[in-house]
């Protein structure tokens, strides 16, 4: 998760002293850009070595007092949530989101952008089994974040890319994707992005790039 300050204009203004958390559980890939950034994350092990964090929170996204810790000195919130390689229902991303929205009311944050599966965008009858249940999970997620009440962003990227380089020119589409793929780098711009915007509050999105 990251929290973080941010001034609702169509392009984003880098200023030192904003700040953004966000929840990264395990992991995820989004940094500073000239904002001050908390990081959630269960395991620091997994955050990159050049990460530009100003703080890291070591945690969990399910235990509230971690998420509140995490908030104190916030303005945004970013949420990254995901279960790797465990494809077992699971209600950890709808239930954790839960604990954001909760913790982000108490203290008065509004902009919240979270990261779900590009499947929710899909005819569910189309999507591959075994992908199912945690589908099911991205979807309550979802349903928590437009029941909110807050200025969210839900975004939901195709296949997420860590081969492929930053290029800050990516394809973005109310309720749809037109493309297989976006950069990790690519996607962290665009969350970053988000943080300085209303073009895409309370909007469904799907963000996708070219790569030759």
């Amino acid at each position: 998760m990251f929290t973080g300050r941010y001034r609702t204009e169509t392009q984003p203004q880098v200023q030192s002293k904003r700040s953004f958390t966000t929840v990264l559980q395990p992991t995820g890939q989004c940094t500073g850009n000239g904002y001050n950034v908390t990081v959630l994350v269960r395991d620091p092990a997994k955050l990159p070595a050049d990460h530009k964090a100003s703080r890291v929170v070591v945690g969990d996204v399910l235990n509230k007092e971690d998420v509140k810790k995490t908030m104190e000195g916030q303005d945004a919130v970013i949420i990254i949530l995901g279960t790797r390689n465990d494809l077992s229902p699971t209600t950890m991303m709808s239930e954790g989101t839960k604990n954001i929205v909760e913790a982000m009311k108490a203290r008065g944050i509004r902009k919240v952008i979270g990261c779900m599966s590009a499947f929710l965008l899909w005819d569910r009858s189309k999507v591959p089994p075994r992908l199912v249940p945690v589908t099911e999970d991205h979807d309550r997620m979802y349903t928590v974040l437009k029941t909110s009440g807050l200025d969210y962003v839900a975004v939901m990227p195709p296949h997420i890319a860590g081969d492929l380089p930053l290029t800050e020119h990516y394809m973005v589409t109310e309720n749809m994707l037109k493309g297989r793929a976006i950069s990790k780098h690519d996607l962290g711009h665009f969350f970053v992005k988000c943080l300085s915007t209303s073009e895409w509050d309370s909007k469904t999105v799907g963000v996708c790039g070219e790569y030759k």
